[in-house]
């Protein structure tokens, strides 16, 4: 099976310029990397010391930073450095303070590696959640730099726990250290024989227990939503709205919704707007607009959506309805409101936790979200105690930046 992997990722590596014309996101993937090891080359300074962190994409990328805002504050001569493998969080984090120097990761060929290796010679490696690259362990390891994993979730569907795994299971016995989110992902190491392994928890509640404190209001939102009992419907695709839709359209007066599509192209802009029969403005045109005469916000800009669920009384978050994947729930939940979901999240431990709990609540059709929103519009009380339970669950899973923190103090970091 090795053999077989790097037979397939040198062929995709070869490959990829040549397909980045099948989309604009393949595009920016390709030419992103193209670039790579010119940046590097020129930016990484060869006496400077380097901590490397890589993210799949944004959602890891904010797992990260509680991290590196620590190391940042507490250990400046340290430089970092921040790789990408999708173009999602790449093209958002690409002017980024936090990071020294950051590109696209190139492709997981023993060449690329090699060279990568060899220009950044980073002293410590820290991967996000799920980015096991077995060329880039192996090489790390064959070069004594420690390789630290953090805010795992291991999985019984993963490629570790096949038959055909065995060469991705060797890839994980070169990490100096786990650090995972559950007891579940814990136990699972243990079944690989894995014994570096800390429950730490994850970062993002970290992450977002700070939001609370920072000052998270937007004028032109205050000014929409007026003293209206506010539905925010964050990250929202298609298959979110055909759910979504008849509620804002019959919707009680006093309710008004700001809605941040996951992606503000303006075909789907323009689908949407077709749908929804309320007085609707867009960000694009508030400055033309009197607010408070609308009754529905999109967001055709992206930036403001931690902030915006501040302003929130519910909160929908998008994704769960396809497959593409929930998006984050714990960012509403920091600031102690209901929320609703759809029906695929049975890989996203935080939203069965907080179900569990009774935090949170999945619907599968337009009917169950418009009884669920009905029921949270009319009742008060339990929108006051299901957002009691979600705010609670922020502040209950804090920590685990610390705790890695001071695993890398211990182990690695030096004053000078």
């Amino acid at each position: 099976m090795n053999f077989l992997y790097n037979s397939i990722i040198s062929i995709f590596d070869r490959v990829l310029p040549m397909i980045k014309w099948i989309s604009p996101k393949l595009k920016l993937f390709a030419n992103g990397r193209r670039d790579s090891f010119s940046v590097l080359e020129t930016e990484i300074i060869s006496d400077e010391r380097y901590i490397w962190f890589h993210c799949a994409s944004l959602g890891e990328y904010e797992q990260g930073v509680p991290v590196m805002e620590a190391l940042k504050e507490k250990y400046p001569h340290y430089k970092i450095l921040i790789t990408f493998f999708s173009p999602s969080g790449y093209e958002v984090k690409k002017n980024s303070s936090l990071a020294d120097v950051m590109v696209y990761l190139p492709v997981d060929t023993k060449k690329n590696v090699e060279r990568f290796i060899d220009v950044v010679q980073p002293e410590i490696a820290i991967f996000i959640k799920y980015e096991f690259w077995p060329n880039y362990l192996k090489t790390l390891d064959a070069n004594y730099i420690p390789t630290i994993f953090i805010s795992v979730s291991f999985r019984e569907d993963q490629v570790f726990f096949k038959g055909y795994g065995e060469f991705m299971r060797e890839a994980l016995k070169t990490v100096h250290h786990f650090f995972v989110q559950d007891e579940q992902s814990k136990k699972l190491a243990e079944l690989l024989g894995l014994n570096n392994v800390t429950l730490s928890g994850d970062t993002r509640f970290d992450r977002v227990s700070r939001q609370i404190e920072m000052d998270n209001q937007v004028d032109f939102i205050s000014e929409f939503v007026n003293d209206r009992l506010c539905v925010v419907l964050g990250s929202t695709w298609p298959e979110d709205e055909q759910i979504f839709v008849s509620f804002i359209n019959t919707a009680p007066d006093h309710v008004c919704f700001i809605i941040a599509p996951h992606e503000c192209k303006s075909s789907a802009m323009q689908a949407l707007l077709q749908k929804v029969k309320k007085k609707t403005v867009l960000y694009s045109e508030k400055a033309k607009k009197n607010l408070q005469h609308y009754d529905v916000f999109v967001m055709n800009t992206v930036g403001y959506l931690s902030r915006v669920y501040s302003y929130g009384d519910i909160a929908y978050v998008g994704g769960a309805m396809g497959t593409g994947g929930l998006h984050n729930i714990l960012e509403p939940a920091t600031f102690g409101i209901p929320i609703v979901i759809g029906k695929n999240f049975d890989k996203f431990r935080e939203a069965q936790q907080l179900q569990k709990l009774a935090g949170l609540f999945s619907v599968s059709t337009a009917e169950e979200f418009t009884a669920i929103l009905n029921t949270l519009v009319e009742d008060k009380k339990l929108r006051e105690k299901t957002g009691m339970i979600s705010g609670h669950f922020i502040n209950s899973n804090t920590g685990a930046t610390q705790k890695i923190l001071n695993y890398l103090e211990t182990n690695f970091l030096t004053d000078f």
